[in-house]
């Protein structure tokens, strides 16, 4: 499994934010080779990354909670092997100052590709089973938690309680890091229930 963060870490992680009867979606995860778009971005294609996330979704399922796969295709994004990135439009992203990240100008998808692209969906949605991933392609009425969920460990318990939430720090969003910006969120306890 490629990842943004270590395997070990996102064990932790996605444990941390498992509650009873709680709903996890995991973060973005590439149907295919050119379909990733960010570095160590995590995949779901290839059998070795459906064993990597095994240990991962049983951490979850052991919390007692539904976890469902959030497969993607980050279209004119992609930075694959020096091939042309594929789109619905031929139309480049503008550089990213922040990052200087420079995207290559995409080629429009064919008429008759597309088919290639269903297949690049399809394998993955299966291979999702395997460890135990519910799937769901869409689900964009809970992607707005997605920046609390990520800086309060404990969202759920929060709500729950009105309590305060964690504010989270976007430039931590997309780092390397193992640790910071990703499993070291205060839970409401201080810690105590941060494994």
């Amino acid at each position: 499994m490629a990842t943004c963060r270590s395997h070990t870490c996102a064990v932790v992680y996605y444990s941390q934010r498992a509650t009873r009867g709680g709903l996890l979606i995991s973060e973005a995860t590439g149907v295919s080779a050119t379909a990733q778009g960010y570095p160590e971005a995590p995949g779901i294609w290839m059998q070795q990354q459906v064993d990597a996330w095994k240990p991962i979704v049983d951490a979850v399922h052991r919390k007692g909670a539904l976890f469902f796969c959030q497969i993607w295709h980050v279209g004119r994004v992609s930075t694959n092997d020096g091939q042309v990135p594929i789109s619905s439009t031929d139309k480049q992203i503008t550089p990213d100052a922040e990052s200087g990240m420079v995207y290559s100008k995409p080629r429009r998808l064919e008429t008759d590709e597309i088919p290639k692209i269903v297949d690049d969906f399809r394998r993955p949605a299966r291979n999702a089973v395997e460890p135990g991933y519910l799937l769901e392609q869409f689900m964009k009425d809970l992607v707005a938690y997605g920046r609390m969920f990520l800086a309060n460990p404990d969202l759920p318990k929060r709500f729950e309680l009105g309590a305060a939430l964690n504010k989270y720090d976007r430039s931590t969003f997309y780092t390397q890091d193992p640790v910071v910006g990703y499993t070291d969120y205060p839970f409401l306890d201080d810690g105590s229930n941060a494994h």
